[in-house]
Formats: C-alpha cells, sequence, structure tokens
C-alpha cells in the first residue's frame, strides 16, 4: 500500500468498502429471511440428517458462540457444538479394534447343544461335548452347561426322569400302536329344522389312515360302547394292532367306555385339561374335511351326511396328497405313478373332490 499512489489507495479502499457493505447486506438479508422462515416452524421440529448435522457442527466450529447465537435459529447453538465433538470423538473411536474378549459360541453350536439334549434326555455335559466333537465342534463343558441354561433346560438327572409329548409320539407312531379319537359335528337340514350330528372318527397317526366310527345325532353312553365292539372286533376292528388310543375329556368318554378299551388290550391315553395342539393329527383332519368338503355343502339329511363323509374318507385315504407324508397317498392303488396312457378324472360329491391318474393303456 506504501509504494501505491493516493488515488489508487483510495480507489482500494473504496472497493473494500463496498465489498464489505454488500456482504453485509447479503448477511442482513440472509438473517432476516431465517428469522421469518423460523417464524413459520415454531411449534414444529426440524429433523435433520446425520449429513447435514455433519456439516452444521463443522461449520459452527468456526464461529464463537456470539455469533452462533446471533445466526443459528434451527437449533441452539450448544446442540452444533455437541455434534461438533461427537464428531471429534469418533475420529478418534478406537472401539472397532478392540478385542472382543473370548468368541462367542456360534449359532448353528448352540442349536446343536439344544438338539441333542431334548432328543437325548440322558445325555449329561461331557457326552453332549463328545457328540460335538465327533462331528468337528470342540467346546468344553461348561460352555455345554451354560448354553443349556441359557435355553431353560434342565440337567441331564431330571431331563431322563421326563418323557415329552412329542418323544412319546415319536416312539410309538414308528411302531404303528397309537391312533387318536375325536368327535366333531355338522349341522344338518332337515324336514324339522337343523338337526346337530355327531361324527366319531379314529386316525392311525404313523399312515394318517382315518377311520370313521359312526355317525348319529343322539350319542349316549351305550352307543359309545358299541363303537368300542365296532373297533376292537377280533377280525376287521380298526384298533386291532393298536395299544393307544389319544382322546379328549370329553364326557362321552366315560369311564365304562375307557374300561371296556383296556379290556380288549388299547389303552385310553387322556389328554390334560386345557391342553392344545396335543391331538393335532385328528384337529388337522377336522380342518381338512370341513374346509374341503362340509363347509362347501348343505348336508340334506342323514343319508346325504353320512355319504358325503364317506365319499371324503375315500379320497382322504386313497387320492389326497398329503403334505404331512412328503405330498405321498397314504393307500394308493393301482393307478398312482402311472406315466403312460390316457388321463382320467375321477370326480365325488358332483366333482368336488378329484382324482387324476392315467388309464391303462
Amino acid at each position: 500500500m506504501e509504494n501505491l499512489s493516493p488515488a489508487l489507495q483510495f480507489l482500494l479502499l473504496f472497493f473494500a468498502g463496498w465489498v464489505n457493505r454488500k456482504q453485509q447486506d447479503s448477511i442482513d438479508y440472509l438473517k432476516e429471511e431465517n428469522r421469518i422462515l423460523l417464524k413459520r416452524l415454531e411449534g414444529h421440529s426440524l429433523r435433520l440428517t446425520n449429513d447435514e448435522r455433519r456439516r452444521l457442527a463443522v461449520k459452527g466450529k468456526a464461529l464463537d458462540r456470539k455469533d452462533l447465537n446471533e445466526l443459528a435459529g434451527i437449533v441452539k447453538p450448544e446442540t452444533i457444538l455437541a455434534w461438533y465433538r461427537n464428531l471429534v470423538g469418533k475420529k478418534y473411536d478406537g472401539s472397532a479394534n478392540r478385542s472382543p474378549g473370548r468368541p462367542k459360541t456360534s449359532k448353528e453350536i448352540a442349536d446343536l447343544v439344544v438338539m441333542m439334549s431334548l432328543d437325548n434326555p440322558g445325555w449329561g455335559y461331557t457326552t453332549i461335548r463328545n457328540a460335538l466333537r465327533n462331528i468337528g465342534h470342540e467346546i468344553g463343558r461348561t460352555t455345554v452347561k451354560r448354553i443349556l441354561l441359557d435355553h431353560g433346560i434342565e440337567p441331564a438327572p431330571e431331563r431322563k426322569r421326563k418323557t415329552t409329548w412329542k418323544s412319546f409320539l415319536k416312539i410309538h407312531m414308528e411302531a404303528g400302536t397309537i391312533a387318536a379319537m375325536d368327535f366333531f359335528t355338522v349341522e344338518v337340514l332337515t324336514l324339522k329344522g337343523l338337526v346337530c350330528f355327531k361324527v366319531l372318527f379314529v386316525i392311525d397317526l404313523a399312515t394318517r389312515r382315518v377311520h370313521i366310527a359312526g355317525i348319529s345325532n343322539q350319542v349316549h353312553e351305550e352307543w359309545m360302547k358299541q363303537m368300542v365292539r365296532n373297533l376292537t372286533d377280533a377280525f376287521d376292528g380298526f384298533l386291532l394292532d393298536m395299544r393307544y388310543l389319544i382322546m379328549d375329556r370329553d364326557p362321552l368318554f366315560t369311564l365304562a367306555f375307557r374300561k371296556m378299551l383296556s379290556d380288549s388290550g388299547v389303552k385310553p391315553i387322556r389328554l390334560p385339561a386345557h391342553s392344545p395342539n396335543l391331538n393335532s393329527y385328528a384337529e388337522r383332519f377336522v380342518l381338512s374335511i370341513k374346509s374341503e368338503c362340509l363347509d362347501r355343502m348343505i348336508p340334506l339329511g342323514e343319508s346325504h351326511l353320512r355319504r358325503a363323509v364317506a365319499e371324503y374318507v375315500r379320497y382322504y385315504n386313497h387320492e389326497r396328497f398329503h403334505q404331512g407324508l412328503d405330498g405321498q397317498l397314504i393307500e394308493p392303488d393301482e393307478t398312482a405313478g402311472r406315466t403312460e396312457g390316457r388321463v382320467e378324472c375321477r370326480e365325488r360329491l358332483g366333482g368336488m373332490l378329484n382324482y387324476y391318474y392315467r388309464e391303462a393303456a
């Protein structure tokens, strides 16, 4: 500036002052605009993204608290400074490089420990550890113990004294010696109006084969006793080879009814009260016959109901593909599996139930 002529110095000072005034005018305008916008936002919170917070934090750090008090309106100055401190803290955060200590047991191993303990009630911590070692997983007894405690599973001495319902069914289903019995009701339209009929059925849990024991609108103890005689007949009784029969606590399963079963060599197993899903196979059959047949028709009299139930059971046992049996038929006939010949359709109940097969060549 000293080497410049007075005239040039004057021009530079004039220009600097002009620029300063323009900047101040711009700042004043932005401040006023900011006040107006904040007035409009009164009572409403403004959500900022993480990127917007970072940008404000960096810019706000360059200003002192007085300037921030004059300029900042969206958030308080303390908030901007706190964001900046958080930004600096993240830069020097070394938690990602810290050692986590002893590695956590993987979910795969934990699931195997739980599965082995439930499938083998007599296995203790050491046996489970050895079984895992045999398949390539090396963990200690205390780890096995901790996993079982975390899942609420008792030690082996307590577990092996108890037989779960699932284990009981699995053991006897494989032997083909356990069946389940239950009722379902159907409202039938008759000349006297709607009449409620009870359908008594039995299902073989191993094969899923269903047998209709009886249908009546007047079910009583003597009728139930006759059903036992039919089911345990020495020549063609459905329960002839069964050792156990599951039933709920329906009053119709009387003491006399259960004694007749026991005398014929079939032990009745009564389910605990208020225990859903313990007779799931029987309940699933009821859902199937109602949703696929009975709910789609109006039974007109007892004979119509009997015909519909009989047709559905034939379809269920011989022509229906069961998800629980990996899509297989329970009792396939000679038409099953043919790959040559003309495709035919066997209709039941007017085409409500259909079975497709190939005619013999």
